[in-house]
């Protein structure tokens, strides 16, 4: 999953999710191993973080 900004979400790529939307506001400042719970409109969701990256942008 990749969390973008809104000027990046026109893809409409399966993997990426607004900065804005309920799940990316709760996996911001968590870390690896971390559990993160979710209420979604299909129910409580849970997640467990096993890595983060963030890419490097090129100029």
């Amino acid at each position: 999953m990749r969390i973008v900004g809104i000027d990046e979400i026109y893809d409409h790529h399966p993997q990426h999710i607004s900065i804005d939307s309920p799940i990316a506001r709760a996996l911001l400042s968590k870390q690896v191993d971390d559990e993160v719970k979710v209420v979604t409109p299909l129910g409580k969701k849970q997640w467990y973080i096993n890595s983060i990256r963030y890419e490097k942008l090129e100029n």
